[in-house]
């Protein structure tokens, strides 16, 4: 218990920005219209592309013998690449609604 007190007074600062942000982001999509909802959840998948780099850094500094670091890696690798091709696909089809049809 005394460890986690310990730790908790010496990351204080960055427990108050995290819950700043976590109240921000609330305020911030709560009033964001529902028409804007989808368009932003699907640039926002886009961004997932930064996990991916992620995971391929962390995979490549692993030991050998790392199963779980590799692993891990792999999953984060293929979850992204989801995350990333979904939002594109949304977006596609979103954007094929505005077009106009033809005759």
């Amino acid at each position: 218990m005394n460890e986690i007190l310990q730790w908790i007074t010496l990351h204080q600062e960055m427990i108050y920005i995290v819950l700043l942000m976590i109240f921000v982001g609330i305020e911030v999509i709560g009033h964001v219209p529902s028409v804007l909802h989808t368009p932003l959840m699907s640039g926002a998948n886009a961004i997932h592309g930064v996990v991916i780099i992620g995971a391929i850094i962390v995979m490549g500094k692993a030991e050998s013998d790392n199963y779980l670091a590799l692993s891990l890696g792999f999953l984060a690798v293929i979850l992204g690449t989801l995350n990333v091709v979904g939002g594109f696909v949304v977006t596609d089809r979103m954007l094929e609604m505005f077009k106009k049809k033809k005759k």
